[in-house]
């Protein structure tokens, strides 16, 4: 029996199934190729989820305090040149 009881979620014979399980799945039936396309598409699109993070966070002021601390510290002379 199936039934859905959650935002991408459903029981199928009284076990949860989600959509990671269902990702899972089918990143495990994947042939060699297409595991290669996948990981593609997946690097971008995590890197584009980490921008958009980023780019809140910056906006919403939560890396002040970190800019702040790294710019005091280079003026002390606690960083070397690259």
């Amino acid at each position: 029996m199936c039934q859905t009881v959650g935002d991408g979620e459903i029981v199928v014979n009284d076990q949860l199934v989600t959509n990671v399980d269902t990702v899972e799945r089918l990143v495990s039936e994947m042939t060699p190729a297409e595991l290669v396309e996948f990981r593609r598409w997946f690097a971008q699109f995590d890197a584009a989820a980490w921008d958009r993070e980023i780019e809140a966070d910056a906006a919403a002021g939560r890396l002040d305090e970190l800019a702040e601390r790294a710019l005091a510290a280079h003026a002390a002379g606690h960083t070397t040149k690259l």
